[in-house]
């Protein structure tokens, strides 16, 4: 894709048809989680989008451009496939909001970058998608008929041509036969309430889930989103810029009950793809979510195996990224411990590898 100039008028503000496709690009990344973090935990849904769509709104008139606030993946997985508490996620938000604003302003995300290793943030990646494959694929045997109508919806949304759009069908799907089982739910607005940690939640659990999350935002949500935002837009926005806001967004938002947040460069190229070119689409995804919000008590009557093959097909996205590694065996080791102990232990072990492998080359040489 060419480079689209728009650095020098970036307080420009469109509404366009096209701003409005890209926003509903970038929800693809978005609402899967979202709504199955709030069918399967006692975390409010309400609050969630309204974290979302207020952050959308302050990043993207903050940066004038369409930057994308998604959830925190390795966390939101942890907590959908249970290893994670909803106090935990309380915690690893704000250990990861606290080290995210540490490093952003005092420029130490490159240095970190190095140690943890690309092969190993994908590793991650994969291991969050297995993760979410096994919660996926255990919700569907629940009901095998309903998973099957979700699996051909997204087989034909795929053969139309649409794939990134499949999950955000088949949720589309469930939603329906959500409200048709409770009827049009009453619009009301979310209470905010303050949730402050207590020292019980300080767990071995919470502090490996947050360095495991570290390692895909280093990667994905700081460094490849902001070479994303200056290949399609012309933007001088650095990672540290990217880490700083991330820390500062979850320190405000999660004790308000927001699912931990961070940008993300499959956000952007969902923007960027679908027609989003100012921050235009950053209100109008923000004034969406904030609609949602005001509606979501259909969310418990939400059919689980269509929620099922939702994660299915999240975790194959993600998973699809993950096999863009410099070195394979090392992210399917990853990968592979993650899933068979948890993701916090992968991490640690993979940067013990990494950092070895650097060492003691060329014996371990990438070739």
């Amino acid at each position: 894709m060419g480079t689209v100039s728009i650095a020098e008028d970036r307080d420009a503000l469109s509404f366009s048809p096209g701003e409005l496709a890209g926003a509903l690009g970038d929800s693809v990344t978005v609402l899967p989680i979202v709504v199955a973090v709030g069918a399967l935990t006692e975390l409010s849904l309400a609050r969630m989008l309204l974290g979302f769509g207020a952050f959308q709104v302050v990043w993207g008139l903050w940066y004038g451009l369409p930057v994308s606030v998604e959830p925190m993946k390795a966390l939101a997985a942890l907590t959908i496939g249970g290893a994670l508490g909803a106090d935990e996620l309380v915690i690893a938000g704000l250990l990861a909001g606290a080290v995210l604003l540490g490093i952003g302003t005092t420029g130490s995300l490159g240095r970190i970058a190095e140690y943890v290793g690309e092969p190993v943030t994908r590793g991650v990646q994969l291991a969050v998608a297995l993760i979410l494959l096994r919660t996926g694929v255990g919700l569907g045997v629940g009901d095998p008929t309903l998973a099957l109508l979700g699996v051909v919806a997204a087989g034909a949304t795929v053969i139309a041509g649409y794939r990134r759009a499949s999950a955000l069908v088949v949720l589309g799907l469930g939603l329906a036969l959500a409200l048709a089982a409770t009827g049009v739910p009453e619009l009301a607005l979310p209470s905010l309430t303050l949730t402050l940690p207590a020292p019980a939640d300080f767990t071995a659990g919470a502090a490996e889930a947050t360095a495991a999350q570290l390692a895909m935002t280093v990667g994905n949500a700081a460094v490849a989103t902001a070479l994303l935002l200056s290949q399609y837009y012309d933007a001088d926005v650095s990672p540290d810029e990217l880490a700083t806001s991330m820390g500062a967004m979850n320190l405000a938002a999660v004790p308000l009950g927001a699912l931990p947040m961070c940008h993300g460069s499959g956000g952007v190229a969902g923007k960027y793809a679908f027609g989003a070119r100012t921050a235009g689409a950053n209100v109008l995804l923000g004034g969406l979510y904030g609609l949602a919000a005001l509606g979501t008590a259909a969310v418990s009557a939400f059919p689980m195996a269509v929620l099922g093959v939702v994660l299915a097909l999240v975790a194959v996205e993600l998973g699809r990224s993950a096999y863009g590694t410099d070195h394979l065996p090392t992210t399917l080791a990853v990968g592979a411990l993650g899933l068979l102990t948890n993701v916090g232990v992968a991490f640690i072990v993979g940067v013990g590898w990494w950092v070895v492998r650097g060492q003691f080359g060329p014996a371990f040489s990438r070739r």
